[in-house]
């Protein structure tokens, strides 16, 4: 057998096995989505440097990500913001970078899930830690390294077996996370973590909506549920209300100064998040306060018939994919009619 012959027969062999291995996982149900990590944030954020004082950028968690869909903005308003939220943290350290390291000044809109935006300013902790790094990473990336995120976005988009995932999820298909997932006697005896899988398909320019499994499937919702259980029933720190307000209030007066506008939504909760942010991060010590001190409008969902009467939420955090856009739609009305939006959109 000559090299010519075995190269043919690997490389028929290796697109037999990748094509298998493709349609294994989308009969699993899964399907292609792209990554959310440092390399798609940068991509995002690099776009700052370009944008108008009629431009938009939301900062905040996953709630805002989740709920705030751009083309339903887009389509009302003629501006498509820059997503630049991230999942899990305190908007605290892109604000921050938004406000020192730009000339930006046009609106932002800040999402506030209260046991995120006023849990630290302490630089090691998870909330501020991690979209610090993912700045840090921005200020920093190499040109090979926005080259090749550029060429696998294509790929990520098309395959769900590209697994680039940066974070340990239960549902990543790549070798790791594969022989994680085998059971094994639990001899720590430390609790175990549950299961935990990505709920929320996302785009290149981040725009995430949560996935039909979620939102329809009771057994993936409660797994989710469960999750959260674990991750707030441990030994959690308190809320650090004044040194997270008064570090966020410095950047918004500067930030105002040079005209920029700030608006603040506050998004929907249920079940277990509900009920603990109303016992232990209330609306007038927390969300009121802040919009005091900053002097800048917000929009809480409780406040509006017509978001408060929204279906939420399949695993108490998030909204479904089509209710996502009715927030939007809604939303977006109410910040037109108060005129505190820019628009290109003609009347």
């Amino acid at each position: 057998m000559n090299l010519k012959t075995s190269a043919i027969i690997a490389l028929v062999l290796t697109l037999i096995f990748i094509t298998s291995w493709e349609f294994y996982w989308r009969s699993q149900g899964r399907v292609p989505t792209v990554d959310d990590d440092k390399y798609l944030f940068a991509a995002s954020r690099a776009k700052v440097d370009k944008l108008t004082s009629d431009d938009i950028i939301i900062v905040g968690s996953s709630r805002v990500m989740f709920n705030i869909q751009l083309d339903e903005f887009e389509k009302l308003t003629g501006v498509k913001p820059i997503q630049l939220a991230n999942v899990g943290s305190s908007p605290l350290p892109v604000f921050h970078d938004i406000v020192n390291n730009t000339d930006f000044k046009g609106t932002v809109i800040v999402g506030v899930t209260p046991g995120l935006f006023f849990s630290t300013t302490y630089p090691k902790a998870s909330p501020i830690e991690w979209p610090q790094s993912r700045v840090d990473y921005f200020h920093k990336r190499t040109l090979s390294e926005r080259f090749n995120h550029w060429l696998s976005i294509p790929l990520q988009e098309n395959f769900v077996f590209i697994a680039t995932h940066g974070e340990v999820l239960d549902d990543n298909v790549d070798l790791k996370t594969l022989l994680n997932n085998v059971e094994i006697n639990n001899r720590t005896g430390r609790p175990r973590y549950p299961e935990f899988f990505e709920f929320g398909s996302v785009r290149r320019d981040r725009n995430v909506r949560m996935t039909v499994e979620t939102s329809t499937d009771t057994v993936a919702a409660n797994k989710i549920k469960k999750a959260w259980k674990f991750i707030l029933g441990g030994e959690n720190p308190p809320p650090d209300k004044n040194s997270t307000t008064a570090f966020f209030e410095q950047d918004a007066k500067t930030f105002k100064a040079r005209g920029g506008k700030i608006i603040f939504v506050r998004s929907p909760s249920s079940g277990f998040f509900e009920q603990g942010e109303a016992m232990f991060l209330p609306r007038e010590r927390f969300y009121d306060s802040l919009l005091t001190v900053v002097n800048s409008p917000g929009y809480h969902y409780q406040d509006y018939e017509q978001l408060k009467t929204i279906d939420c939420c399949p695993e108490w955090s998030h909204l479904s994919a089509e209710n996502a856009d009715t927030f939007t739609k809604e939303l977006v009305k109410i910040m037109l009619n108060d005129n505190v939006l820019p628009t290109t959109k003609a009347d």
